[in-house]
């Protein structure tokens, strides 16, 4: 099982999911409308990690982090 974190204007939120990969947990996002409309926009972090390939595996124990852009001063 993997952890979801969602930081920022997602809420803080945690979810846990058995997705093997980054598009299956795409896939699975998806299906939440107020996590969909941010998909596009995050930067994305596995294990306190960036990643830019989807095709990165998850294993049990994964700790991904969804980061949305966001303005600060």
């Amino acid at each position: 099982m993997i952890e979801i974190e969602f930081l920022g204007p997602l809420g803080n939120k945690v979810l846990q999911s058995n997705a093997k990969d980054f598009y299956d947990l795409k896939e699975e996002l998806q299906q939440i409308p107020e996590i969909r409309i941010w998909l596009k926009d995050c930067a994305i972090a596995l294990n306190n990690e960036i990643i830019t390939s989807l095709d990165t595996p998850l294993k049990s124990g994964d700790r991904v982090l969804l980061l949305p852009p966001v303005c600060g001063g």
